[in-house]
């Protein structure tokens, strides 16, 4: 059986530099079949052109060549700017070279003579450690964040007509600039656009500008190459490379950070700071605002290159008020959430109560339906706004969500002595939707 090197190994970009045409041959040999992408380099100079136009994962290199070896060519690298994985193959292993090695920061050390399966099982471990740091990053940053959310839940038109432009957006590389106000959803949204593209087994990436403070966002975003002294620290643009970058409150981005967020989108290439070297990009852009941007442009406080490059498609996400007839279902997964989470008794969502959650305006949109279940699971009861004949329950709330809607339409339609138009109305859903509602639960 044919020994299997993982994942990683199959979309990995690797260059080969040495000197050697029949060590350049074996190596082609061995892992063209099983990667992503291989290119050939007979010197360190022809390879530094080709970092030059390209990104790889893992370089794999012969130490003793004309001229130059390959420590002092990685050591050169690392000055330009230099993130690739790097495993040296040399005859000569002595404790000497093995301290240099470590101090340039190869990644691995293998010996010649080797066996195809010695040099695949080197890449594949270096892969594996080289991903292991990015999704420990990204974690870290995941975790610091707060994107205080929840599954896009409705089956109202206005949400309707986002999924849809959220479907036919999916398959394209063009950014989308997400607009509403806070809490609305604009965050699941780009998630859920990035779920259904072809980059949804790659990274998304969300960062809040407005989190971060000026003097560190640029670190952040593009990476730092320490002076030109150290490895490089790679930004949320290369760690987030084949996925989706998602810009939150971008409004709030430093206006010298845009000028550097213009060639990104427009080269699709990124620059680490101290670095020499640029770096091509796979990664699709996405940008959120509850700022009036147009006025941002007319006061100078945004760049107006920048505005319409972002700008090609805008969704804007409805406000909650607007939807009203969403309520029902998202109250009733935040209250089995809550009360699944905390480990509480959840409250029964009553008819009186939901036909209060649906006459009020929800300024802060589902971020404060949230908000308002969760305190009233620990509470053990509604606000007194929203009270009706609410009771504690068990560990969960006793009625599904079918069983909640159907109490709430019936109690609205005995509000309205049994006119479903004028039930229809209240509930902004249409008078077909009430029929087809009641001819279920009376069949």
């Amino acid at each position: 059986m044919a020994e299997d090197y993982g994942n990683d190994l199959a979309g990995a970009s690797i260059l080969v530099i040495d000197d050697e045409p029949g060590m350049r041959n074996f190596l082609y040999k061995t892992l063209q079949p099983r990667v992503k992408r291989i290119d050939l380099a007979a010197s360190p100079d022809e390879a530094t052109a080709k970092l030059d136009e390209n990104h790889f994962d893992l370089v794999i290199l012969d130490n003793v060549m004309p001229r130059k070896t390959g420590l002092e060519w990685v050591t050169e690298q690392k000055r330009l700017g230099f993130m690739a994985e790097t495993i040296l193959i040399t005859a000569y292993a002595d404790l000497e070279t093995a301290i240099a090695a470590l101090r340039a920061g190869v990644s691995d050390f293998v010996l010649k003579p080797f066996r195809a399966n010695q040099i695949l099982g080197a890449v594949a471990r270096t892969l594996d450690r080289k991903y292991l740091r990015r999704d420990n990053t990204l974690l870290r940053h995941e975790l610091n964040s707060d994107p205080n959310g929840v599954k896009m839940l409705g089956t109202s038109d206005t949400l309707g007509e986002v999924r849809a432009m959220l479907k036919k957006l999916a398959p394209l590389p063009t950014p989308v600039l997400f607009t509403g106000a806070s809490g609305t959803g604009k965050e699941l949204a780009a998630r859920q656009l990035h779920a259904l593209s072809d980059r949804a087994d790659r990274p998304f990436v969300a960062v809040n500008c407005a989190a971060v403070t000026p003097d560190r966002i640029a670190e952040e975003l593009f990476g730092d190459n320490g002076g030109g002294d150290g490895a490089l620290k790679p930004g949320l643009f290369l760690l987030a490379d084949g996925g989706t970058l998602f810009l939150d409150e971008v409004a709030q981005m430093p206006i010298q950070v845009q000028a550097a967020l213009l060639r990104v989108l427009e080269d699709q290439r990124v620059r680490p700071i101290g670095a020499e070297r640029e770096f091509p990009l796979n990664l699709r852009l996405l940008f959120a605002t509850n700022a009036d941007l147009d006025a941002a442009v007319a006061q100078g406080r945004f760049r107006a290159d920048l505005y319409h490059r972002m700008n090609v498609v805008r969704i804007h996400m409805p406000p909650l008020k607007e939807r009203s007839e969403d309520i029902t279902e998202l109250a009733a997964y935040f209250m089995e959430h809550f009360a699944c989470v905390l480990g509480l008794s959840g409250l029964e969502l009553s008819a009186e109560t939901l036909l209060k959650m649906r006459r009020y305006d929800w300024p802060g949109n589902v971020r404060e339906l949230k908000n308002l279940i969760e305190r009233s699971v620990i509470l053990g009861q509604f606000p007194q706004e929203f009270s009706g004949d609410a009771k504690v329950t068990g560990a969960r709330a006793t009625l599904n969500l079918e069983q909640v809607m159907q109490r709430h339409i019936l109690h609205v339609l005995d509000l309205c002595d049994g006119n479903r138009a004028e039930a229809a109305r209240r509930l902004g859903v249409s008078r077909k939707t009430i029929d087809r509602r009641v001819a279920a639960w009376e069949g």
